[in-house]
């Protein structure tokens, strides 16, 4: 199937994205602050020094020259995020649902009485409110 893109990016969104790509290098590369803050502030003074190009051809060789020079230097094992789909904690995040609650044992209930009392309190309200909304439903319960 082909590629097709989902968004038409401007000039001015593909150099802000080849920067921060950049900037991202950059960490990946220097390690200690302020040698990072300082390669970070030469290479900002690189894109403002051309930002005030009005020819868009030369723009556009800019930035594909600016993304083969971003080539050549990536990283070989970049730094990411911990959430992000490279990262290691990437759809970690279990879901448990909330009727695990009911199979505690009364020792460990015990260590929080106040919220299991809110919680049996909560869960008749909802049985209450379901039964009032759905009889039919409290009919086939009924039945069996």
């Amino acid at each position: 199937m082909a590629y097709l893109p989902s968004e038409l990016l401007s000039h001015q969104q593909k150099v802000c994205r080849l920067y921060k790509r950049a900037a991202r290098c950059i960490e990946d590369w220097i390690h200690k602050t302020p040698d990072r803050r300082y390669e970070a502030a030469l290479l900002r003074e690189r894109f403002d020094k051309n930002k005030d190009i009005k020819d868009f051809k030369y723009a556009k060789y800019l930035l594909e020259e600016g993304e083969k020079e971003l080539f050549s230097k990536i990283h070989y094992q970049p730094i990411s995020f911990p959430d992000s789909p490279t990262g290691v904690a990437y759809d970690r995040k279990s879901y448990v649902p909330d009727y695990v609650l009911d199979y505690w044992h009364p020792l460990e209930k015990a260590m929080y009485p106040k919220y299991f009392a809110r919680r049996e309190q909560m869960k008749d309200e909802y049985m209450k409110w379901y039964f009032e909304t759905y009889p039919e439903e409290k009919k086939k319960i009924d039945d069996h």
